[in-house]
C-alpha cells in the first residue's frame, strides 16, 4: 500500500494482516509531489511479484467552481495532474513490466462517472478522470492478448470522505458495496460503472446529447455550489 497518511497506512496495514492472515507493506509517499517520489516507491517495490495494482489515488476541488475562481489555483492544477494522472502514468510504468515478465496481472485504475461527459464547475478534475479512462482502456487494448487486464473504473457517487456523503444509500453506496459489486467485473468489461445503479445511471446519461447533458450538470453543480458558498457565509 502506497499513500501520503502514514498513520492511516500502518492502521490499514494492521487491519488487513489480522483479518485475513496475509502479510503487508506500506511505502509512504505524497502523490502530490513530482517525481522523485517514485525512485522510493520502485526501491520499496524491489523483490514483491505485484500481481494486481489498483490506482486509487485522487483528489477533487472542495465544492464546484469556475475555473479562473479555484481556490489558488495554480497549486491545484499542479497538485491534481500530479495525484490524478501522473501516479496512474508512474505506478503503472514500475509494475507492468513485471507482469508482463509473468504473463499475468491487474491493473485497476479508478476513473470517475466526471470522465464520461464534460463536467462544468468541476472542470480540471473531469478532464483528469477522462485521461484515466482513455490511458486505461488503451492499455488494455494493447496488453490483454499478453495476460494483462487493464481495467477503467467510472464510479458515480459512494459514501466517502472525499464526496463528502456519511449516509450510504442506493444509489450512494457504502465503499464496501461498492468494491464488492466492482470486482466481479473484473476480466468481464474493460470499461465498467462497478454498481448496477451506477451502470444505469451511466446509461441513461449516454443516451441524452452531450450539449443536454452538460447542461443538466452545469445547473446541478451551480445548485451544489451556492448551497456550499451560502454555507460558508453563514458560518
Amino acid at each position: 500500500m502506497v499513500n501520503y497518511f502514514k498513520l492511516k497506512l500502518f492502521k490499514t496495514g494492521f487491519f488487513l494482516g489480522e483479518k485475513y492472515k496475509v502479510e503487508t507493506k506500506v511505502i509512504v509517499a505524497d502523490f502530490g509531489e513530482r517525481e522523485d517520489i517514485y525512485n522510493g516507491i520502485k526501491a520499496g517495490l524491489e523483490g514483491l511479484e505485484i500481481g494486481v495494482l489498483v490506482n486509487n489515488v485522487g483528489m477533487s476541488y472542495a465544492y464546484p467552481e469556475y475555473f479562473v475562481d479555484v481556490p489558488e489555483l495554480e497549486k491545484m492544477i499542479d497538485k491534481m495532474v500530479n495525484i490524478n494522472i501522473m501516479s496512474v502514468c508512474k505506478m503503472t510504468r514500475l509494475v507492468l513490466p513485471g507482469m508482463l515478465e509473468r504473463s499475468k496481472g491487474i491493473i485497476l485504475n479508478i476513473s470517475s462517472a466526471t470522465g464520461m461527459c464534460p463536467t462544468p464547475l468541476l472542470t480540471l478534475y473531469s478532464a483528469t478522470k477522462a485521461f484515466v479512462d482513455y490511458f486505461s482502456r488503451g492499455l488494455h487494448a494493447e496488453y490483454k492478448s499478453k495476460g494483462i487486464i487493464v481495467q477503467s473504473v467510472l464510479p458515480y457517487y459512494v459514501a466517502t470522505k472525499m464526496s463528502k456523503i456519511r449516509k450510504p444509500t442506493l444509489d450512494k453506496p457504502s465503499p464496501e458495496t461498492y468494491v464488492r459489486a466492482a470486482l466481479g467485473t473484473v476480466g468481464l468489461q474493460s470499461q465498467t460503472n462497478g454498481y448496477l445503479p451506477h451502470a444505469l445511471m451511466g446509461w441513461v446519461v449516454s443516451l441524452l446529447p452531450t450539449s443536454t447533458a452538460i447542461n443538466l450538470i452545469m445547473k446541478a453543480n451551480k445548485q451544489i455550489r451556492a448551497r456550499y458558498l451560502k454555507k460558508m457565509k453563514e458560518k
